[in-house]
């Protein structure tokens, strides 16, 4: 941006900058850097996959021009001439212009201890006018005044950075610890600029790359606070253009800093929009979980944003089999990409996972995930992964049959038997038959039985689900409600427990000072023969201890020695659940014989009762 279109528009402000001029070249035509629309591809995010290529000349603006002149007038001082070089070039008679305090050069220390300072030291008045100066160079031009608010904010906030991720920290830090005065000046520009968000927000996130590359440990505070104050409000710019975000990823793996940073940025749509923080981690940090320097930030961040959104509806339709089972072998399959502790984390986000998966209704989305469900059941299947496998097998084969249930009421086909009896079938087989499940099943239990736990279990699914989603909410509730009452109740408790406490020793004393007296006085007071009774009744119990309860004992041992021994003998030597199945269904069969019998020997008996003589 030329200097002398600066000069005649700002008043002495920016036009006392003076530069060192380097050969023949002249400052080029500033022309309108916010002419440019977004049509096609954003600039912004090819930039960032180009570090090497100089920055497009719509990405300069007011502000950073101002930090530009400063930095090349302090590269670019020189020593006092000499003598001999003042002979050659005589001095051009103009005093040198000394530069405002607003645009001067970032100092090279920090100037704050934390951003708390940083943001109650930011004049906010001094922002909206530089703000307005650069609304009257550009008016048809909000590109440039969304970037110059971000390079002011980047100015301002001069502390060091922390780690990309900001993890120790609130999920809106550091955009939360703007006041309410600057956070109404930043959505106002934001609110009138709503067109150039998304090039905005590829630009802050490609200059953050551009600063990490310099390793200058320069401050990007402030493009962190544009970022989160973009998809407060439009949480989707960050998912517009996933693809070409997983191939920068890809592209600087090697780069952990800028990884995390990229990271970081997508995902604070997530906390605004569960839907939108499912896309941003299924698109980019679901592909590069396995990555040991990324792992441990993209759990993180699963984990933080499935405990800040409690209800899990928003995030339905998200999640299909293709990004399911990924997840289901990194959390079940031993000796992956992932430490045990990481796996152990993504355990316990499973459920959920499993929730946004299936849907609000898995009866008609489970069909789906059965092949790879199948796929995966092999003999040599790990444990935890074999449970986790005829768990979702049995919900699955569940759901048909359920679905059938309810088809039955309006449709009746030779298809819709077939498949219900395959459905029961497969749970026969899972489930390992036996004679006694056929027995049952042909006494007709099993049928209502199966149907009666097909509709507890969906309706007990239906319940957790319920809870899982509003547990939170009704748990915060009860607190804020329920939280001083148990207060004061404790108040009270410990009061009361301090009374009877008080009152317990005093007794405890009573009885102490009491008790040797009421012993003496019960020596003296009772008369012999009481003594000589209790003596008689302590033989008798000794009598029947030793000639009555000992011996019953001695033959209930030898009674259930003897019922082992031939239970032992009916299964030729060996008991087994086999065997005991067997006894069991005779057994059934017996009393099922003799309920039968009695029932029809009353019913005769009552006929002939009945019946006149």
């Amino acid at each position: 941006m030329a200097s002398n279109n600066t000069n005649t528009n700002n008043n002495g402000s920016v036009g006392k900058w003076e530069v060192v001029k380097k050969g023949g070249k002249k400052n080029g035509n500033p022309g309108k850097p916010g002419d440019k629309k977004s049509g096609g591809a954003r600039k912004a995010l090819a930039e960032s996959n180009l570090l090497s290529r100089p920055p497009l000349k719509m990405s300069e603006t007011v502000y950073e021009n101002f930090e530009k002149i400063a930095k090349k007038q302090n590269k670019e001082q020189v020593p006092p001439p000499t003598t001999e070089s003042t002979n050659k070039k005589p001095a051009t008679g103009k005093p040198s212009k000394k530069a405002s305090p607003v645009n001067s050069p970032r100092p090279s220390a920090y100037t704050h201890k934390n951003l708390e300072e940083a943001f109650k030291a930011l004049d906010v008045s001094e922002l909206k006018q530089q703000l307005g100066r650069s609304q009257t160079l550009f008016p048809e031009s909000p590109s440039v005044w969304v970037k110059d608010l971000a390079g002011y904010l980047n100015h301002k906030l001069t502390v060091p950075e922390s780690e990309p991720t900001l993890s120790n920290y609130a999920h809106d830090y550091p955009y939360c610890l703007a006041g309410k005065e600057l956070r109404g000046v930043i959505k106002g520009l934001i609110g009138r600029c709503s067109d150039t968000l998304p090039d905005f927000f590829d630009h802050c996130v490609s200059t953050m790359l551009r600063e990490l590359d310099r390793q200058t440990d320069e401050p990007l505070h402030g493009y962190r606070v544009c970022i989160q104050a973009v998809l407060q409000d439009k949480p989707r710019i960050a998912t517009q253009n996933l693809p070409e975000y997983l191939e920068l990823l890809r592209s600087v793996q090697n780069r952990p800093a800028k990884c995390l940073t990229i990271m970081w940025a997508l995902g604070q749509a997530g906390f605004y929009d569960l839907s939108q923080g499912l896309r941003v981690w299924l698109g980019i940090m679901l592909p590069v979980l396995g990555v040991k320097s990324l792992s441990s930030y993209a759990l993180t961040y699963l984990q933080r944003l499935l405990m800040l959104h409690a209800n899990l509806t928003k995030g339905f339709g998200i999640m299909g089999p293709k990004e399911f089972f990924p997840l289901l072998d990194f959390a079940f399959m031993p000796k992956n990409a992932l430490s045990s502790s990481l796996q152990e984390q993504l355990q316990r986000l499973y459920p959920r996972l499993k929730v946004l998966a299936f849907g609000a209704k898995p009866e008609s989305t489970l069909h789906t995930y059965l092949p790879s469900f199948l796929s995966r059941a092999t003999p040599h299947c790990p444990d935890d992964m074999k449970r986790e496998l005829q768990k979702n097998l049995q919900e699955t084969i569940q759901s048909f049959r359920v679905t059938n249930e309810e088809m039955r009421d309006t449709i009746e086909s030779q298809e819709l038997l077939e498949c219900n009896t395959l459905c029961q079938n497969l749970q026969v087989k899972m489930r390992s038959d036996s004679r006694t499940a056929r027995y049952l099943h042909s006494s007709g239990v099993a049928g209502v039985s199966q149907q009666a736990w097909g509709k507890v279990t969906l309706y007990t699914k239906q319940g957790f689900s319920w809870l899982e989603m509003n547990t939170p909410h009704y748990y915060s509730e009860s607190v804020r409600v329920l939280g001083p009452l148990m207060d004061q109740a404790m108040e009270k408790a410990h009061a009361t427990a301090a009374l009877v406490a008080h009152n317990t020793n005093r007794l405890i004393l009573w009885v102490r000072e009491s008790t040797p007296l009421l012993i003496e006085w019960v020596n003296t007071n009772t008369p012999d023969s009481v003594f000589q009774v209790l003596a008689y009744l302590k033989e008798l119990l000794l009598i029947l201890h030793h000639d009555y309860i000992l011996p019953a004992m001695a033959y209930t041992s030898q009674l259930l020695q003897r019922a082992w021994e031939s239970l032992q003998d009916s299964c030729n030597g060996e008991v087994s659940v086999s065997c005991l199945q067997g006894h069991a269904v005779s057994f059934t069969n017996s009393t099922w014989l003799l309920l039968q019998h009695t029932t029809s020997a009353i019913k005769t008996w009552a006929q002939q009762l009945l019946t006149p003589a």
